[in-house]
């Protein structure tokens, strides 16, 4: 098992550094860089029209500007060094967890990542937890009433549910619910008087504010756990082992419960980790941009539309990294669970 794990964190910095430096090439290539970004601000809309061939490389839209002005602004990005001498800084300052200082919000992506990151928790963790309360104990009841009107009429919501993105319910629900009946607030986690509440009020704010963005994002995320999870109970149900706990005079109840439940939840549980970490990282940027919540995929995205290199960068290794860490920890689970896997 050490030998697995070892194995394992040494194919992560191969894996880490090739994501890297497919992202790092594809960025010098993107026009538009904060270079540009920042002259054409500066010369306030003057340079007409020059494409961009990358952050940090020669462009047209520096025509007519004075070359030792343009040398300072690349100075100040760093984009005086060369294209592998800024590579490998960059991979010097990561390796020491400093993942460097935006261009644009004079903030280092460390202190980024802490401020939006309590509005991803705050998404992820609902998610996460309502999308499993709900779709295992439905994906149970699924499989044991296999075939019954039931399982039907419950199958066709779920992959209807399935079939909505997240975004289009997420306007339906603030127009009808927000807009029209006004049930419901329009944008942000708490109410503008929220310092002044009673602690019970700040409670059933939040849950007010929260109660959109979220039924946004659970509705379709449990679909594929509750397949998931019908279809292990009905495997398991017609192994053989259950047919002789039956025979011995075990009660249904005490089969599914005692025995099959142990065995069907293992590829649910094993699943854990990574809808865990992915629940807070992925899926939200459109909703956070919908309900006006400044979350990480709401950074991100303006990132990546201002050029902002070091957050786009900052942020992708630290995403990549967690993970790599999580793929990891949800193959030790199967250890963890089921004692007859072996990774020798």
């Amino acid at each position: 098992m050490l030998a697995y794990i070892l194995k394992r964190f040494l194919l992560m910095f191969p894996t880490l550094l090739g994501v890297l430096l497919l992202t790092f090439v594809v960025v010098q290539f993107v026009p538009g860089g904060p270079v540009e970004q920042y002259m054409a601000e500066a010369k306030a809309g003057a340079a007409g029209g020059g494409g961009a061939e990358g952050g940090g490389m020669s462009y047209r839209g520096a025509q007519g500007v004075d070359p030792k002005r343009l040398e300072q602004i690349k100075a100040l990005y760093g984009f005086d060094k060369p294209a592998h001498e800024r590579f490998f800084q960059m991979l010097g300052q990561f390796a020491r967890f400093d993942l460097g200082r935006s261009f644009f919000q004079n903030k280092d992506v460390w202190q980024l990542v802490k401020e939006k990151l309590p509005v991803s928790i705050t998404l992820g963790l609902w998610t996460f937890f309502i999308s499993y309360l709900v779709a295992v104990p439905l994906g149970v009841a699924k499989a044991v009433r296999a075939g019954s009107r039931f399982d039907l009429v419950t199958t066709l919501l779920v992959l209807v549910g399935y079939a909505i993105p997240g975004f289009v319910l997420g306007v339906a629900l603030l127009v009808v619910f927000g807009g029209q009946l006004q049930w419901f607030p329009l944008r942000g986690l708490t109410s503008a008087n929220w310092a002044e509440l009673s602690p019970w009020s700040k409670v059933t704010d939040y849950l007010w504010h929260i109660a959109l963005p979220v039924t946004s994002m659970v509705l379709g995320s449990f679909a594929v756990t509750t397949m998931l999870t019908k279809n292990a109970f009905l495997e398991e149900i017609r192994k053989q082992y259950v047919l002789t706990a039956r025979a011995k005079g075990l009660s249904d109840r005490q089969v599914l419960w005692k025995h099959v439940f142990r065995n069907a939840l293992i590829p649910i549980i094993t699943g854990f980790p990574a809808a865990f970490i992915g629940a807070f990282f992925t899926g939200s940027l459109l909703i956070e941009t919908l309900y006006s919540l400044d979350g990480l995929g709401l950074l991100s995205y303006e990132s990546v539309i201002r050029r902002d290199y070091p957050v786009v960068l900052g942020t992708l290794y630290l995403f990549t990294l967690i993970g790599l860490v999580t793929k990891l920890v949800s193959d030790l689970c199967y250890v963890w669970v089921d004692p007859r896997v072996k990774f020798d």
